[in-house]
């Protein structure tokens, strides 16, 4: 599902890599950490997975697509076989929970008939079902997180990114949003998550890549969160 093969990425002139010769593959259906230290090279991962940024050497191929041959125009296309969750949720201020998510949809063009049947399943499997006319801002920050899960799943992606995805909330909502997440996995989702949260990653004993300075330092099948 993702390949990454020598993958470097250079943000400046004087060569020191965010990403170092990294060399990854991520099967169909798993459930992987990313961890590391802040300016590990995670983000970057993602951006690159994104298609936000282009390695600096390196190849990379998610879902078939190899990102190196892909035209700019296909860039948007691409990326909405991704669905994408992020520590500040990224929900639109303006509409309430119902357009949220239905707003993943509009972009595609899916008939509004799909999209009355679709975004109330999607709100129910995130248990939200009864907060479809609510403003995001009278919701709670596990409650936008779950809407931004339920917007990011709409179009049924292959692969799920989510970037410190309990970054802003409390240990409850936490442990929640990654119940979510491992349900969602269970359903066949590819899903790949970048976190801090220690707690979280030692519990849950699933694939841990640890990244440090650029490069992959453990890839661990039932993997903890450690120190050095």
């Amino acid at each position: 599902m993702i390949t990454l093969e020598n993958v470097s990425k250079s943000y400046t002139n004087d060569g020191t890599p965010a990403l170092n010769n990294v060399s990854l593959h991520i099967n169909k259906g798993e459930f992987v950490f990313i961890v590391g230290d802040s300016g590990s090279g995670k983000s970057t991962m993602i951006k690159l997975l994104l298609r936000e940024l282009v390695p600096s050497s390196g190849r990379i191929i998610v879902n078939g697509v190899d990102l190196s041959k892909l035209r700019r125009g296909k860039i948007p296309k691409y990326r909405r076989n991704i669905g994408c969750v992020f520590q500040d949720f990224r929900l639109l201020k303006d509409r309430n929970v119902y357009e949220n998510v239905a707003f993943a949809q509009r972009v595609i063009q899916t008939p509004t008939k799909k999209i009355k049947k679709n975004v109330p399943q999607m709100l129910s499997l995130v248990g939200l079902p009864e907060k479809y006319k609510s403003k995001t801002k009278e919701l709670s920050g596990g409650e936008q997180q779950r809407v931004a899960l339920a917007r990011a799943l709409v179009n049924n992606p292959p692969i799920l990114l989510a970037d410190e995805p309990t970054g802003n909330l409390d240990p409850r909502n936490s442990w929640e949003i990654m119940k979510l997440l491992e349900e969602i996995n269970r359903r066949g989702t590819t899903v790949l998550v970048v976190t801090h949260n220690r707690e979280i990653v030692n519990a849950m004993r699933k694939r841990v890549i640890t990244v440090k300075k650029g490069v992959i330092v453990s890839d661990e099948e039932k993997g903890e969160y450690i120190d050095d």
